[in-house]
């Protein structure tokens, strides 16, 4: 069990605070994009530096909030050559810097396209090798999941929210299938991440914050896709269900 103290005060943000927390994050976020995209104009953009941007921007936003991090499970070794991809519960804008922070590897998010329309962001998540997905338009989609295909092959670990959209109560929502086709066509160790106490940092639809919230990050036991087909993929989705909300659960994973 890993343990990462930010300074944790549980106590609700007050107006000032959240603007606060707000500008903060935004004025983080633009910073760092605007350094990936100058080392890219001059040519000094790799992906090390940019796994490094991605980690200290997270953990940057995480003291904002002062989140108390706790992570437990066993970490799989990453950069074993197989294709990894996480698939993590989906409650809070703050899942995705809780997971850099907490687990290894050059890991991206297979995000929506709505994000690469975001001014300078779009461009530096464009830049830094996050790949997309037009779930609009099926044809894409397909080109968009090849995509992302070859950066797995690459040596890159793929993030994604199965759920699809943000848990207003850290529950499971269902299910999407694209990023399970995606295992399956590329043979993918799946790591099931669970996020608990995330929801209640940032709750979904809502600028509620609340400080000093413990957050515990749970990583599961990995499953193997090498050898299923597609017709095996709702009990793949089955399984990696179970899994989640066994993290999710009262009992602490091992």
């Amino acid at each position: 069990m890993i343990r990462l103290k930010l300074n944790p005060l549980t106590e609700s943000a007050t107006l000032l605070r959240r603007v606060g927390v707000v500008l903060g994050s935004v004025g983080l976020t633009a910073l760092y994009s605007l350094l990936i995209l100058l080392r890219a104009l001059y040519g000094r953009l790799h992906r090390q530096i940019v796994d490094q941007y991605c980690r200290e921007w997270s953990a940057a936003l995480l003291r904002l909030v002062r989140a108390s991090l706790t992570v437990r499970g066993h970490v799989p070794d990453f950069g074993d050559g197989r294709r990894y991809i996480i698939m993590c519960t989906h409650a809070s804008h703050y899942d995705i810097p809780a997971s850099f922070v907490s687990l290894p590897g050059s890991i991206r998010m297979l995000a929506k396209k709505e994000l690469f329309k975001i001014p300078l962001l779009g461009q530096a998540m464009q830049a830094a090798e996050f790949p997309s997905v037009d779930r609009s338009n099926r044809e894409r989609a397909v080109k968009d999941l090849e995509h992302a295909r070859a950066m797995m092959e690459s040596g890159i670990v793929l993030w994604a929210a199965p759920e699809g959209t943000r848990s207003p109560d850290g529950k499971l929502l269902p299910f999407k299938k694209g990023c399970f086709h995606l295992a399956l066509d590329t043979e993918a160790v799946i790591v099931p991440v669970a996020i608990r106490g995330i929801h209640q940092v940032l709750p979904a639809r809502s600028w509620q914050i609340n400080l000093g919230q413990p957050v515990d990050v749970r990583v599961g036991q990995p499953l193997e896709t090498a050898g299923k087909t597609k017709a095996e993929l709702e009990e793949v989705m089955a399984e990696v269900r179970l899994r989640l909300e066994e993290l999710l659960g009262d009992g602490e994973a091992e």
